[in-house]
């Protein structure tokens, strides 16, 4: 049967934060091993550095070894107290393992260590410089209920960045023999969404992945200002043989609680009628004697699928007025028979997510609650919410960037195939 760990998901972040993007391996717990200094020596000899994992009744502390060590190997040992905000930290030894795990004779000779955890009794004891530092009850002795050692290793080994960039590999080739439903036309699809919640930057960090070089191509604003009031369609070419890879991403100007992208406008992008380089007036939207106005649309104008841009940590904060104008987009785009998704947004940024933690984004809580209260508050789906991770300040390409914004892009794809795929006859020869 498999051990679980008493270690919440919050102070592993914190940890794993705290310690460089490491990974946590249970490689002991006293409550289902023997209860003894020897048994715990035995299962952390030779697995390089561990952390141990101490639950008192009111708080947890953390004795960790960063090198890889056996009995005869003097370490170093910094302890770690988390106080509401901050994590105080000791530094201790050096000193041989086994006197860090022993009885409470070898602690009140006072010879050997400035830390003794006493499995058997369920006591900590240390000096009393040690527990001024970590801010801790001026009481030599803590008694505790679990203890738990852990293996560190780095969050993104050799092996599993080997794996992320075989599967960037596999996407980009997927994607550049992609054929559309029926070979009919490119696949357009539309970026919509908040000024500045990412769009322009999806673009060109599509552009980048096929490139083989980060690119800027569409202008990209600071902050949540964004810069964009054209219409532009961008197809993109292959970096390998400049070859047009089989869609095209359209940028629009972004939605806003003022002015904005004028809400009529996106029945008439969505038809086709709005041809690229028009010039968005967020106070009325565009007429048929308008010079980039489309009469006659056909199947290569018209919109494939439509990808709402959000910034995943201003979700929660959207305005009524926001929210009023993202259902009413969806609602728009329905009804044109188009698929609607969601790309999200600046995940990285959000506390306590690390880079080794892009690569299985979707199983961690904040992330899910975030994409709950996209679909709770917007209406989306919840299979249709994809996370990206757009480059904003980067020189160099990162595998897992690729990755996770040519997943979304292949279900871009897919959705747009749906579309085309459910057309009547009469309109697929137009």
């Amino acid at each position: 049967m498999a051990v679980t760990t008493r270690l919440p998901w919050m102070l592993e972040k914190k940890l794993q934060h705290c310690l460089g993007e490491k990974k946590f391996t249970l490689l002991y717990k006293a409550s289902v091993r023997a209860d003894s200094a020897e048994d715990l020596l035995e299962a952390c000899y030779n697995q390089g550095p561990t952390i141990t994992v101490i639950y008192s009744f009111d708080r947890v502390l953390v004795a960790y070894i960063r090198e890889n060590y056996n009995k005869e190997k003097r370490v170093y040992i910094t302890l770690l107290a988390f106080e509401e905000t901050e994590i105080l930290m000791c530094k201790i030894g050096p000193g041989l393992p086994h006197c860090f795990y022993g009885s409470g004779d070898d602690y009140n000779d006072g010879k050997k260590t400035d830390l003794l955890i006493h499995l058997s009794k369920k006591t900590v004891m240390m000096t009393l410089g040690a527990i001024k530092k970590l801010k801790l009850p001026e009481n030599q002795k803590i008694s505790f209920q679990e203890c738990e050692v852990f293996r560190c290793e780095d969050l993104l080994d050799t092996r599993k960045m080997k794996g992320v960039t075989e599967l960037r590999e596999s996407l980009l080739s997927a994607i550049r023999t992609y054929k559309p439903y029926g070979d009919l036309v490119h696949q357009i699809i539309l970026l919509l969404g908040p000024t500045g919640a990412g769009k322009s930057s999806f673009f060109n960090s599509v552009k980048s992945a096929f490139r083989g070089c980060v690119t800027h191509q569409a202008s990209v604003g600071p902050g949540k200002t964004g810069t964009f009031e054209q219409y532009r369609t961008y197809s993109i070419k292959d970096g390998n043989d400049r070859s047009s890879l089989p869609f095209i991403l359209c940028d629009s100007m972004g939605l806003s609680e003022e002015g904005g992208l004028c809400m009529d406008d996106i029945h008439y992008i969505l038809k086709g009628h709005i041809s690229d380089r028009y010039q968005f007036n967020c106070m009325k939207p565009i007429t048929p004697n308008h010079s980039n106005y489309i009469e006659f649309p056909s199947l290569k104008d018209r919109i494939h699928c439509v990808a709402f841009v959000f910034d995943a940590t201003s979700i929660e904060y959207l305005s009524n007025e926001m929210v009023a104008k993202i259902r009413r987009a969806r609602r728009e785009v329905m009804k044109c028979g188009v698929v609607p998704v969601v790309l999200l947004t600046c995940v990285d940024s959000m506390d306590l997510i690390m880079r080794g933690d892009l690569i299985d984004i979707y199983r961690y809580m904040p992330v899910k609650l975030k994409i709950n209260a996209v679909h709770r508050e917007l209406g989306f789906a919840l299979s249709d919410i994809f996370i990206i991770c757009n480059y904003t300040s980067e020189w160099n390409l990162d595998p897992i960037k690729d990755f996770l914004n040519l997943s979304a892009l292949k279900q871009l794809l897919w959705a747009a195939d749906d579309f085309l795929e459910d057309l009547p006859p009469e309109e697929i020869g137009n």
